[in-house]
């Protein structure tokens, strides 16, 4: 059985006290112990200081953001070095506001994905449609070709380092969720193209999040679905009690 993978992305918020207090409050929470991978997403500033709370314990940290080239002259950018030497283990790829606000395309995601995985570093790799495409009938088609057109062409080893959230657009910071069946339906298929790419071996070792508005109320139903591997929360995540709880509802 895939292990849950409960991840923390805290966008721009939290400053290097905030997000210590939080991640010493989550990893003191999670001294009980629970079966699931638990990963913590800071702002780049912040890294340095969640990193130094969470060692010695079970809790990853990754890079919310990397820039497509190894260094260069781009300003205000940072590198997968420098996230990996850093103790990053994972970094997200594809985040829709990352799509929307910041214009990123497929060539760029997968430029992105690709330097993640020359420098050590595990990517999450996001997917999902607009509201609009899903009301068209067409939100399965938009997240096949998210998936084909940037993780086409990897090989074995670098697939099996790449976990898939699912994150519908309309859903993420508004409060609304998918249904568990529409979130499953569209797991499902992912999982299926996957199978479709690489093999059907590849596909049901990887690990597939939904995130877009979880939060305790609904991270149970959500988890329960067989090919929901786990959770990617964002709002949910700024407060100790309410991330643990979801963890707590993800452990199969």
């Amino acid at each position: 059985m895939r292990k849950s993978v409960v991840a923390g992305n805290w966008k721009m918020n939290m400053n290097n006290k905030e997000g210590a207090r939080l991640a010493g409050e989550i990893v003191n929470g999670l001294k009980d112990g629970f079966d699931c991978e638990v990963v913590l997403f800071p702002s780049f500033t912040t890294i340095p200081s969640v990193l130094e709370v969470v060692r010695g314990s079970s809790v990853s940290v990754g890079g919310q953001n990397l820039y497509s080239e190894s260094s260069g002259a781009f300003t205000g950018e940072i590198s997968a070095d420098m996230l990996k030497e850093l103790g990053c283990e994972y970094v997200l790829v594809g985040h829709s506001e990352r799509r929307h606000i910041f214009g990123e395309d497929s060539v760029i995601l997968s430029k992105k994905l690709r330097i993640a995985l020359k420098y050590g570093l595990s990517p999450f790799f996001c997917v999902g449609e607009l509201l609009e495409q899903r009301e068209s009938g067409i939100a399965g088609d938009v997240v096949e070709r998210q998936l084909r057109e940037v993780l086409e062409g990897l090989d074995e080893s670098e697939i099996s380092r790449v976990k898939i959230a699912y994150e519908p657009v309309w859903a993420i910071g508004t409060g609304k969720t998918a249904t568990a069946s529409d979130a499953a339906d569209m797991h499902s298929l992912i999982r299926e193209v996957i199978e479709n790419i690489f093999s059907r071996t590849i596909s049901q070792r990887m690990i597939i999040m939904y995130g877009g508005s979880v939060k305790p109320a609904n991270a149970a139903e959500l988890i329960k679905e067989k090919d929901i591997d786990g959770a990617l929360v964002g709002g949910a995540a700024l407060r100790a009690d309410s991330f643990l709880e979801i963890i707590r509802q993800s452990v199969r």
